[in-house]
């Protein structure tokens, strides 16, 4: 069973196809893209074991010559070192305006080999085979590039929208139990921001999703792919609908900075978090109901998921640290920061009217008791 999302995008539109054993049929998807039968592949150390034998395999059977570039396992790995490494591995292997640079893994992988192609000969093309829950349903999709620095996530990056996505759901059975649970938070995001029936049905389907059930995960990758395909239709470069997305990244991304871009925290345990405080704050200011938190976290609860900053290993900043670090977001105009905040659960919008002294009592909060203190409030 396989499905298949559109992103109209006009001369830049490409499809993503969600189903099974995509992986070993891949060179019949990336054959005709290519004006020459070579690729060059992209990977981690951890996905390349598992999953870059399938790959060469497909180009194989098909007579595309490959060659690989292997780096480190984490987000540390999305930084200046690997972007030139990969880089200097482009051009020793004289990839050309015209050739095909395949990134074959997670968000990582993908944002970075992604922002390479886009700076490479001021562009070549890249195609995306994402191999975490997180990838599929949000990272390869929109043309999102990047890499992190010492100030922030993110923050040094472009626009360069992939030729094709291929979303094979039989790789999602190698992830460990805590890297599909952290995905998902971006799945749920999803509903989150703007499909309440999206979220009913994952509060119903999502631990039989999380179990295995295939049918489960075509349909929740696909609604999330449909989603951000047709908000990036409308925004493709976020001058303002697309920001929506960024639901719960604000919070996230100073949460990350703040565990050292490490396996403290994950992104998408980082985007669950975030979104809980999103609807914390949010409550605070009377713009949604004091139930609508409270029911988003007890969803994570039920998932197994992270949901308030206590749930990270080890010592975090203050809240008027973490603050600080909400200040690098991208979202910042003018030395003003927007946030995207709920109405209810399925109506997000972004404003900038925000009394930071709410968001520092939500972060007080959080970091000093955690959800007990959420729960007296919500």
């Amino acid at each position: 069973m396989s499905v298949c999302v559109h992103v109209p995008l006009g001369d830049r539109a490409y499809d993503i196809h969600i189903g099974q054993g995509l992986l070993g049929k891949s060179a019949q998807y990336i054959k005709p893209f290519l004006r020459r039968a070579k690729v060059v592949i992209v990977t981690d150390s951890n996905v390349g074991r598992l999953h870059l034998p399938s790959l060469e395999e497909a180009l194989d059977k098909s007579g595309i010559a490959h060659s690989t570039l292997t780096l480190p396992t984490g987000e540390s790995t999305k930084s200046w070192q690997f972007l030139s490494q990969t880089i200097d591995f482009f051009l020793n292997e004289k990839v050309e305006r015209h050739d095909m640079v395949i990134a074959l893994g997670g968000g990582v992988i993908g944002d970075l080999v992604g922002f390479a192609a886009a700076i490479l000969r001021r562009g070549v093309r890249f195609i995306q085979i994402p191999t975490s829950l997180l990838a599929q349903v949000d990272s390869s999709v929109g043309g999102k590039t990047g890499i992190n620095t010492q100030q922030g996530k993110n923050l040094v990056g472009a626009f360069h929208q992939p030729s094709l996505v291929l979303a094979d759901i039989d790789v999602l059975n190698t992830l460990t139990k805590r890297n599909f649970i952290a995905g998902y938070g971006e799945v749920v995001k999803y509903g989150l921001l703007g499909d309440k029936t999206f979220f009913t049905w994952l509060e119903k389907n999502g631990p039989s999703l999380a179990k295995g059930d295939i049918i489960a995960r075509i349909e929740a990758v696909k609604i999330s792919c449909q989603m951000k395909a047709d908000i990036i239709s409308r925004d493709e470069t976020e001058q303002g609908e697309r920001a929506l997305l960024n639901l719960g990244h604000t919070f996230c991304h100073a949460l990350e900075a703040a565990a050292g871009y490490s396996d403290r925290l994950l992104h998408g345990e980082g985007v669950a978090i975030g979104c809980a405080l999103a609807f914390e704050t949010s409550a605070r200011l009377g713009l949604c109901s004091q139930e609508d938190p409270s029911q988003v976290r007890a969803h994570f609860r039920a998932m197994g998921m992270k949901t308030d900053i206590c749930d990270i290993d080890g010592e975090m900043p203050n809240a008027t640290k973490l603050l600080d670090l909400m200040g690098q977001d991208k979202k910042v105009v003018g030395g003003q920061l927007n946030y995207i905040m709920v109405n209810g659960i399925g109506q997000s919008f972004v404003t900038s009217d925000v009394p930071t002294e709410v968001v520092l009592s939500v972060l007080q909060d959080a970091t000093n008791s955690g959800a007990r203190s959420f729960s007296r409030q919500s």
